[in-house]
This record gives C-alpha cells, structure tokens and sequence, in this order.
C-alpha cells in the first residue's frame, strides 16, 4: 500500500498519519494507512485506479475519501488545509498524533506520542477530545484492550468525568467499538463508568464463549437490540436470552436444539449448562442428513399442518419411537388435525 501510495503521490506534500504511523512504531502488521493530503478526492480517484481499488467518499463534511482494497484494507486520504502540525492537534491520543513524511524521512511528533508509546501510556491529546467525539470514550479503552496501553491519570480522569457522553455516537460507531473488545476491556468500560449508561453490566457469562457476539448478548441482555444490530445477530440473541436449561432426555435435548441451533453450545453456555455439551455433541453426531419424509408425500393441503408434523416426526426419530418412513407417514395420519399438549 505505501509504495503504491508514493507512486502516486510523487513530488506532492504528503504524511502517513493516525494509528498507521503508531503500528509501524509498535511492529503491528499494516492494514489501513491514513495519508493527509492536499486534494484528498482527486488523490483517492488517482490511487484506486493505479490499486484496482474502489474509492468514495467518507465524509461529505470533512472531505476525506476511502480506497477499499482487496483482503479488508482500506486507505483513507484526508484533508491537509493547513500544516501537518495543524493536523495532529485535531487527533484523539498522542500515540495517534504523529506524522511520517510518506516519502521518508523523520517523524514529526509535537505531543510526545513516541515517548507515550515506549510508555504503553495512552495521553489525550488536548481535554476536549471526549466532548468533541465521545467515541472516544470507547475507543480508549479499545486501544487499552489492543495495544496494552494504559490511560494516564488525567486522561482517566476525563473519562470518568465525561461518561455520560457515551451514548451519543450513533449505534452502528457505538458496536463497531463493542465489537473489538476482550471480556478485559468490557470489565474495563464497567471500571470506568462507560458500560451502565450504555445499559450494560457484568455477569459471570462474559468469559463463557470467545465470541464478539455473545459477549455483546452478555453484556447487554435483551438492551441489545436499542442499537441497530444485523438480522443475524437478533436471532442469535434471541435463541441465548430465550433458551431454558433442557433435561437430559433426548426428547429435551432435541427441543433444546430446535429452539437454539445452530447456537445450541453458545446457548448451554449462557445457561450455564457446559454439563450437557456432550449431549448436544452427541446429538449432532447422530442426526440424520435427511428426513424420513418430504412434505409432498403427507397427502395434505399446503399449510402449517405440514410444518408442524414433520417437525413431531423429527423429534419422534430422535427420541427413537419412529425409524421408517412408513412409521413416519402412520404418524402423520394419525395425528394430523391433533394438536400436542406436550408440544
């Protein structure tokens, strides 16, 4: 990205910035680069067509454009009105507020960044930052939770003061942010007062399943679906906040799998219930890969009738009271019309 990044840019004021500059100083593999320049848009039209990239606009408001590259990168270019000096004063931390000329040469580091870093000690850059974007309450504790960083007294102090900002952002930046943190940094946001107005808390299932999902089922419960989370993620809510503690019958644990796969074993964990993983292992081992009977071969008219008693028929396989497709299509005739009390 970078030699791309200097071809295009040859003979032009141009200064890798932000987190770009703090990775390469960490050792940290490069995946966006962050290059402030004069003309942002023409530079992005000029650097996806030399990459194959696809570049648009990031913000309308401050002029930065975006480059998607293959593999997830991306390189933002941004605007440089003034000096790169200018620039760097508007960044959030110090470890954030160095510049490297992006055809070589020495950093320009006017907050002590590099120090910050050879310190693991995450300084804000001014005391408006958290006021001027309160993600930046969150994203603290996110670089605490990726770098091993620790905030300095001051900047922990203008976290603490400043809390209550932390649900303005909008939902999507507020998960974007969630997302990256370890059951470490969520017991953190709790630490520092950010999680309760978020409406989330701390129990005991944070650390049961090394999933950025279910962390976020077990931090925020049924509060989870205030912010804008994808289809998919509502129903794996669902299926966790919904699941009841099975018995170990087969008939129990395959009503436990109907109603919570293909998240059973996150599930158990919630509940948990990591006794009964053997069972829903075992119960997966043993399901057929396909139906005794189709829907078609029942001999009645489309509707629910037809959901419903396949359905009984699969719990009866399992269960082991049905092993034919001929038992299967008795079972249906005689229960069809009829509703289960057990069901």
């Amino acid at each position: 990205m970078l030699e791309s990044a200097r071809k295009v840019l040859a003979g032009e004021e141009a200064w890798v910035v932000g987190g770009a500059v703090r990775d390469e100083l960490l050792g940290r593999e490069l995946v966006d680069l962050d290059i402030a320049v004069r003309d942002p848009k023409r530079v992005a039209r000029a650097y996806a067509k030399a990459s194959g990239g696809a570049p648009f606009a990031l913000s309308e408001r401050h002029g930065a454009w975006r480059v998607a590259l293959d593999g997830g990168r991306t390189v933002d270019f941004t605007p440089l009105p003034g000096t790169v000096e200018d620039d760097l004063a508007t960044r959030d931390f110090t470890i954030n507020a160095i510049a490297r000329p992006l055809a070589g040469g020495e950093p320009v580091d006017p907050f002590g960044g590099q120090a910050d870093l050879q310190a693991r000690c995450l300084r804000a850059v001014r005391e408006s930052i958290f006021e001027d974007d309160p993600l930046r309450l969150l994203r603290a504790v996110r670089l605490e939770d990726e770098l091993d960083v620790r905030l300095d007294e001051e900047t922990e102090r203008l976290v603490r003061d400043q809390a209550a900002l932390v649900p303005r952002p909008a939902g999507e930046r507020i998960l974007a942010e969630l997302r990256r943190l370890s059951p470490g940094g969520y017991r953190r946001l709790d630490e520092l007062g950010l999680l309760e107005p978020l409406g989330g808390s701390i129990t005991d299932r944070l650390d049961r399943v090394d999933s950025p999902d279910y962390r976020l089922v077990a931090a925020f419960g049924d509060g989870l679906r205030r912010f804008p989370i994808s289809n998919e993620l509502r129903r794996y809510a669902s299926a966790l906040l919904r699941a009841e503690r099975p018995e170990t019958d087969a008939r129990s644990i395959h009503r436990f799998r109907r109603a919570t796969e293909p998240w059973s074993l996150d599930a158990l964990a919630f509940l948990g219930a990591g006794d009964l993983t053997e069972a829903i292992a075992e119960a997966r081992r043993l399901e057929p890969a396909e139906p005794l009977v189709r829907g078609d071969e029942l001999g009645l008219p489309a509707g629910p009738e037809i959901g419903r008693l396949l359905a009984e028929i699969a719990e009866e396989r399992a269960v082991g009271t049905i092993a034919t497709k001929e038992e299967a299509l008795d079972y249906a005739r005689r229960n069809a019309g009829a509703v289960r009390e057990d069901g």
